[in-house]
């Protein structure tokens, strides 16, 4: 998931918190007494701690919204008065149209020209990259803004200790359970 914001050092605790978790559910614990030799389940949590940035991933909506609760821009850790992350998060799909429509419109003004064929195919690619950027990034942003005003918070009002266990629910439901259930059988199969 491109634009997914890793998991910043101090989070990674709650990365492994969920793992324990996940292992500690009925269903994984009963699955694991099928292996005699005990290590599966100390495996399983190696690999799902190697894939922390694919497993987290499906949480960075929750994620962001967490690390906008606690006034901490997206965009370099521990500075700034938070308003990093919101300004990036209208420049960028601003920026990107705009380039985009530019290099557009470059592109093919000169292969209308006639003129070095090869660059302006690569403008163009350029420039359809960009505007693509542009509709990720603003639709997120408005997805982000969107899920934030369904809960009813204003900046001012997120409660960073729900966003945390918001974004810790759905990274242990839809993140670490998951993947753990997939990788079952082959940590089980000798």
């Amino acid at each position: 998931m491109s634009g997914t914001p890793g998991l910043r050092p101090e989070d990674r605790a709650d990365f492994e918190e969920a793992v324990r978790l996940a292992l500690a559910t009925a269903d994984v614990r009963s699955a694991l007494l099928a292996d005699p030799s005990g290590r599966a389940a100390g495996l399983l949590r190696d690999w799902a701690l190697a894939a922390q940035d694919e497993i987290s991933a499906v949480a960075a909506v929750e994620y962001r919204v967490y690390l906008a609760a606690r006034n901490v821009p997206y965009g370099r850790p521990g500075s700034g008065d938070g308003t990093v992350g919101p300004l990036l998060g209208v420049l960028t799909p601003l920026l990107s149209a705009g380039a985009g429509v530019v290099l557009l419109l470059v592109g093919y003004g000169l292969r209308l020209a006639g003129a070095v064929t090869e660059f302006a195919a690569s403008v163009i690619r350029a420039g359809w990259v960009l505007a693509a950027a542009a509709a990720v990034t603003g639709a997120a942003g408005v997805g982000a803004l969107l899920w934030v005003a369904s809960r009813g918070g204003r900046r001012q009002g997120l409660d960073p200790l729900r966003a945390r266990e918001r974004w810790r629910q759905v990274l242990l439901d839809r993140g670490v359970l998951p993947y753990l259930r997939r990788r079952l059988p082959d940590v089980l199969t000798p």
